[in-house]
């Protein structure tokens, strides 16, 4: 694990993690502690209100010519609805590996079927004006393609492909077009990349 960075503290405490709801299995994150041992899971949107660690995944797609592609996220999206971020993040189902579920959604959000290699993990947390707080165990994951995507429209707004030159240059001008997430993976692990 690289490291724990915080945006802003918040404390909770864990309740009832029983699936006795009727949303959909995919709508659950799985809780963490974190040693990213399993503790239980809960709907996505409670473990955002309740700000409960819960794993997670980042990819980030390069090009031959060693390029990122960003993807802009919809403007329906939950939270940071807009923003520019790493080709494509989610969370894992329940049971299902979290590389599986990486190359699954990275199909689904961006229509590349690509080799993805595990380069660590880190914790964060981050609260929106929404009232919702990201407080994840992100799994980093790398891959190569060299195609324009396929994008899913219901997830992502836009794309492009930039230099990890140009990506920092750009944050540093306007870093509120960027994830939280994003900007903590460039600032602190973008030589793992």
């Amino acid at each position: 694990m690289f490291g724990t960075y915080c945006t802003r503290k918040a404390s909770v405490a864990l309740n009832d993690m029983t699936l006795t709801n009727d949303t959909p299995l995919h709508e659950f994150v799985i809780l963490v502690d974190d040693q990213n041992n399993e503790i239980g899971v809960m709907e996505k949107q409670e473990a955002h209100e309740k700000a409960l660690l819960h794993r997670a995944f980042s990819v980030f797609i390069f090009n031959d010519k060693r390029e990122l592609l960003l993807q802009q996220r919809a403007l329906t999206k939950y939270h940071s609805a807009g923003l520019w971020t790493n080709t494509c993040c989610s969370h894992p189902r329940i049971g299902e590996q979290t590389k599986d579920a990486a190359q699954r959604r990275l199909k689904e959000e961006m229509g590349i079927e690509t080799p993805l290699l595990e380069k660590g993990t880190f914790i964060y947390k981050a609260a929106f004006d929404n009232g919702l707080t990201e407080h994840e165990l992100d799994f980093i994951y790398t891959g190569t393609y060299n195609h324009a995507p396929i994008i899913n429209t219901q997830e992502v707004n836009a794309y492009r492909w930039l230099s990890l030159e140009k990506v920092q240059e750009d944050i540093a001008l306007y870093p509120d077009n960027y994830t939280v997430w994003f900007k903590i993976i460039l600032e602190h692990y973008v030589n793992n990349l």
